[in-house]
């Protein structure tokens, strides 16, 4: 099944780092990603981003290496992950790779806020953002 893109209308505003940017489009120019729909995705989450520089990175807000608490609003199930790369996703360790539809969903977005996406089997996860446990900007990991 390829992915749908969703409704731009209906995305909530997110903000992503501009070293995760760097680090995203870098991992996105490899060949065997470019065609494939969750890089499509990503790149089309990365476009409509609000990027700052790490430093001025609002602590409520989803990045990379993040470790959130999340809601599926659909089944009410919480789930805590930490939003990695793909070579560092571990399932059973909830390291979830940004490829991933929940991944790609979660980037970026605010404590409280939701997102309805494209999820596996034409599903639609609806997920919200409960809380976030670390974030490396915040702890004041803003370096290469």
């Amino acid at each position: 099944m390829l992915f749908e893109e969703p409704d731009m209308a209906e995305l909530p505003q997110i903000t992503v780092s501009s070293r995760d940017l760097a680090r995203l489009e870098q991992l996105l120019e490899s060949p065997e990603l470019r065609r494939h729909p969750a890089a499509q995705a990503l790149t089309g989450e990365l476009n409509r981003a609000t990027v700052l520089p790490p430093e001025e990175m609002p602590a409520d807000v989803v990045t990379m290496n993040s470790q959130v608490t999340c809601v599926d609003e659909s089944t009410g199930e919480r789930h805590a992950i930490t939003l990695v790369f793909p070579r560092d996703a571990d399932a059973a360790t909830g390291k979830v790779s940004v490829l991933a539809p929940v991944g790609s969903a979660l980037l970026g977005l605010s404590v409280g806020q939701g997102i309805d996406w494209p999820g596996p089997n034409g599903r639609v996860l609806k997920l919200r953002v409960e809380s976030i446990q670390y974030q490396p900007e915040a702890a004041g990991n803003t370096g290469a």
